[in-house]
């Protein structure tokens, strides 16, 4: 456990999978929460499921390629709250599964415009209201092909997740001497309701390749991603971690 006491956090993509286990597992230990999405009746069931049991949240509908949606949702955490000290950029799609020669280019605008800049447009109006605010963490959600290719053909989700760990250091090395330290974090495949709806054969191949024997759980990544925003991680910064069950060590 960490403590969040005292600290505000926003988290994008915050409705279900990954993002839902974050906000939750902050608002645990102590966080106020903005949990931000595009799915305005989801929010209000994450909301519900903190403050049921004594936390404190708020809601926020949130597109995160729209430049203005994230400059509203910083306002409205400070309006809320009255601070900002932790942002999670969480929000992304999975993209086509396409050879590079084939890719479908408004797909790759999409999957680029919510992955990739989505996480820029967060940044950029996260880091200065966090700056106001005393200082504080951000964690960038990249993935295992932000190291590797998907093996399916997925250049949009691939190049997006490459370019949120370059991001991430950036940020890193610009802010950590003004006390707003930029991490990423990079799961492998991850029980979500996204893998739900896959075949068992598919679903298999996946387990396949985690020498852990099974997928992640959201849960496991929530854990990290607290850790990383967390006071005990205070020396870590521009960096990106791992949390796939061995994937990127075959």
């Amino acid at each position: 456990m960490f403590d969040f006491s005292g600290r505000v956090a926003l988290v994008t993509g915050a409705a279900s999978g990954i993002g839902r286990a974050i906000a939750l597992n902050l608002a645990r230990q102590g966080a106020q929460v903005l949990v931000t999405d595009i799915h305005s009746d989801a929010i209000d069931v994450v909301v519900k499921e903190i403050t049921d049991a004594g936390g404190a949240a708020a809601g926020f509908v949130q597109d995160t390629s729209v430049r203005e949606d994230n400059e509203r949702a910083v306002a409205y955490a400070l309006e809320k709250f009255g601070a900002l000290h932790h942002a999670v950029n969480n929000a992304g799609i999975g993209g086509q599964p396409t050879p590079t020669g084939e890719t479908d280019l408004d797909g790759w605008d999409r999957t680029v415009s919510i992955n990739l800049a989505g996480v820029m447009y967060g940044m950029r109006y996260e880091i200065p209201a966090i700056e106001q605010s005393g200082g504080g963490s951000i964690v960038n959600m990249a993935s295992i092909h932000g190291l590797v290719a998907t093996g399916i053909g997925n250049s949009a989700y691939t190049t997006a997740k490459h370019g949120v760990i370059g991001m991430t250091k950036q940020a890193g090395v610009d802010y950590g001497p003004r006390g707003v330290r930029v991490n990423a974090v990079m799961p492998g495949y991850i029980n979500t309701p996204l893998l739900a709806q896959v075949d068992k054969t598919f679903y298999d191949s996946l387990v396949s390749k985690h020498p852990a024997g099974r997928l992640g759980e959201p849960e496991e990544v929530a854990t990290l991603t607290a850790f990383l925003l967390s006071d005990e991680a205070s020396f870590i910064t521009a960096s990106a971690h791992l949390v796939d069950g061995g994937y990127c060590a075959l």
